[in-house]
């Protein structure tokens, strides 16, 4: 199968994770094509059988990049086998609260987009310390500490669950067929 993984990433972590994914299906035999959002202008997504997007969750909302190839590609999107990661810290823990405000994030997204995933997995993201600037160090580690978390300045600390990530992405390529060609099809 043809397979698109398009991803925007803030800090590393997300792409870290795209390039996962595409591994593991290339592996599998797949195509793969991977890219960052901000390089597919002009792609076309109806050679792809499916789609996954990748993006992290940022005081409250996701790239703007993503966002943007969303809203432009939402009618190609909802022709094909799609899964969304959303990659977020909140995913690593089980606060109702922060679960809560994930489901709204992803809910604004949707209707900001007009994208509806086939399937979404709320991924959990990393504390990038060697990515950020001195302000951001800052906020996080009092978000860390706030719930309890215990950080190293300038040591990154990863929470993806890669063997869940590997369930996720089976589990959906899985379900995907694919699409039958019509220069394919001969009359006989």
């Amino acid at each position: 199968m043809n397979l698109l993984i398009a991803y925007a990433t803030t800090d590393g972590q997300t792409r870290k994770i795209a390039r996962f994914a595409a591994d593991r299906l290339a592996g599998q035999g797949h195509a793969v094509e991977l890219l960052n959002v901000e390089d597919t202008e002009g792609l076309d997504l109806s050679r792809f059988d499916g789609a996954i997007l990748a993006g992290s969750l940022h005081a409250g909302g996701y790239q703007k990049s993503l966002a943007r190839f969303a809203t432009d590609q939402a009618a190609a999107l909802a022709r094909m086998p799609t899964l969304f990661l959303a990659v977020s810290l909140s995913a690593a823990g089980n606060d109702p609260e922060d679960w809560a405000g994930l489901h709204r994030c992803l809910a604004d997204f949707e209707a900001d987009t007009g994208w509806t995933p086939g399937r979404t997995e709320h991924v959990a993201g990393a504390f990038r310390f060697s990515e950020y600037d001195f302000f951001r160090a800052w906020a996080m580690r009092r978000i860390a500490d706030q719930k309890g978390e215990t950080v190293e300045p300038g040591t990154d600390k990863e929470y993806t669950d890669w063997a869940a990530l590997i369930l996720a992405v089976d589990g959906w390529v899985a379900g995907v067929t694919p699409r039958v060609k019509a220069a394919a099809v001969s009359a006989g």
